[in-house]
């Protein structure tokens, strides 16, 4: 008999999956985007709420809905090959190429740089980069214990001493919303300005990568009966995602309020270590030091895991625990030799694929509108595809004298495509592929 969760059992999936979104990114953007709101911040936040947690969220209805195992099982809807190719792209940049080797000099450059000198830093973060992927190999060795190591432990831990921060900025607050100035991005529409700040964060990546982590969660609490694993991820993801939105809110607001004492920072990182030493002084900056890499930590061992029971599927050859080792090394690596080089040439990849993931995300929602259709899947896809090349093109780092076809090609797809300008291109493409690819299939039914 299948077995049916308890309400202990969703609220430790959806600690999981939270401690598996939320990294030092997740802590940074609404911090930065309160300072830049000002007065305008509950319309911002409202903005930002809607991408940040409403496209992760509709990530992971998506894996449910399909009721498929992961990534690579809804894009073989469009085609086998083309489900190689893109689970292999979009897990290695979110993985060993730009994420992972990011999680570690994020969390040593907010975390732990403000105590050492410019001298010492280079050997200091190699000997950080080190002993973070040492720890993030050991908490990924098991992908049984995922549940136990980030919900049970690192979560929580994380949640407390940010917690703890938070209660004390509220009940002592640094300044008042309503006189905050407010920068000139959210002067005209906060709103649209907030919800592309949370389209930024990424995270309907991370809904899409680590679907595997939760379906093989709930199936390993003895859930087999695939519509009740598909209705247990949507539970379990709402919770988590309810708690990303309070938390998001409160950071955002503490953003604002910081500008009763301090000016607006370069980003959020220095503002939060602003804040933390005002409240606490010195130990306030070990708080967040502690709150930076413990949040690094657990997104860290989230990908890893992801990534190797993903790749170990893929290309069995080699077992999960060898890819665990690679994926620990490679970043590990990449933390300290040539990151510069590696993000100038994963950024664009991650702004090409972005595009086809929320589009597989929608296909994925209205599958039983069209009967599951494979064209439908491919057409729209394919229209977005030609989008796709021009946002990754648009990321590409130019230099000062960009080629004359470089340039053409972006002036012909700022002209013709809406919302381009703001990393949005591919939604009236996606929409017109996905009307024909509608058409074209009633059309075929008929014949």
């Amino acid at each position: 008999m299948d077995k049916k969760l308890k309400i202990s059992d969703y609220l430790l999936i959806g600690s999981m999956l939270f401690g598996l979104f939320f990294g030092a990114g997740n802590l940074i953007f609404p911090v930065h985007m309160g300072q830049e709101a000002g007065a305008s911040i509950f319309q911002a936040n409202l903005g930002f709420l809607v991408t940040g947690i409403g496209l992760p969220f509709l990530g992971i209805i998506a894996v449910g809905l399909s009721q498929s195992s992961g990534l690579f099982e809804m894009a073989s809807r469009i085609n086998r090959k083309y489900a190689y190719i893109f689970t292999t792209l979009l897990y290695l940049v979110i993985g060993p190429f730009f994420a992972l080797p990011r999680l570690a000099t994020t969390s040593f450059e907010v975390g732990l740089s403000p105590f050492l000198a410019d001298t010492v830093k280079e050997p200091f973060l190699a000997m950080f980069s080190l002993l973070f992927f040492t720890a993030a190999w050991f908490f990924s060795r098991k992908p049984s214990k995922i549940l136990d190591y980030i919900g049970k432990f690192l979560n929580p831990l994380f949640l407390t001493l940010l917690g703890l921060l938070l209660v004390i900025a509220f009940t002592r607050p640094m300044g008042a919303v309503s006189p905050a100035p407010v920068g000139k991005a959210y002067q005209s529409s906060a709103f649209v300005t907030g919800f592309t700040q949370g389209y930024n964060t990424l995270d309907a990546l991370a809904a899409l990568a680590f679907g595997i982590i939760i379906v093989t969660t709930i199936r390993q609490r003895g859930v087999t009966n695939p519509k009740a694993i598909a209705l247990d991820t949507i539970k379990a993801g709402a919770i988590s995602v309810v708690l990303m939105g309070i938390i998001y809110t409160c950071l955002s607001y503490l953003g604002t309020m910081s500008l009763g004492k301090f000016a607006i920072s370069e980003n959020g990182g220095i503002a939060l270590s602003q804040i933390s030493k005002y409240y606490l002084g010195t130990f306030g900056t070990i708080i967040l030091a502690l709150i930076i890499v413990i949040a690094c930590l657990k997104t860290a061992v989230g990908l890893i895991t992801a990534f190797s029971e993903t790749f170990a599927e893929l290309f069995p050859r080699f077992s999960y625990s060898f890819y665990v080792v690679v994926v620990s090394i490679l970043p590990c690596l990449f933390a300290n030799v040539g990151l510069t080089n590696l993000i100038k040439i994963s950024i664009p990849v991650l702004m090409f694929l972005y595009p086809l993931a929320i589009t597989l995300i929608i296909l994925a929602l209205l599958s039983p509108l069209f009967h599951h259709s494979k064209r439908v899947y491919q057409v729209t896809t394919g229209f977005t595809l030609i989008a796709a090349i021009f946002d990754g093109l648009n990321a590409m780092p130019m230099g000062e004298h960009p080629s004359v076809l470089m340039t053409n090609l972006l002036d012909f797809a700022k002209h013709s495509l809406p919302f381009f300008s703001i990393g949005m291109g591919w939604i009236v493409p996606a929409t017109l592929g996905l009307v024909v690819g509608y058409i074209w299939k009633l059309v075929e039914n008929k014949k």
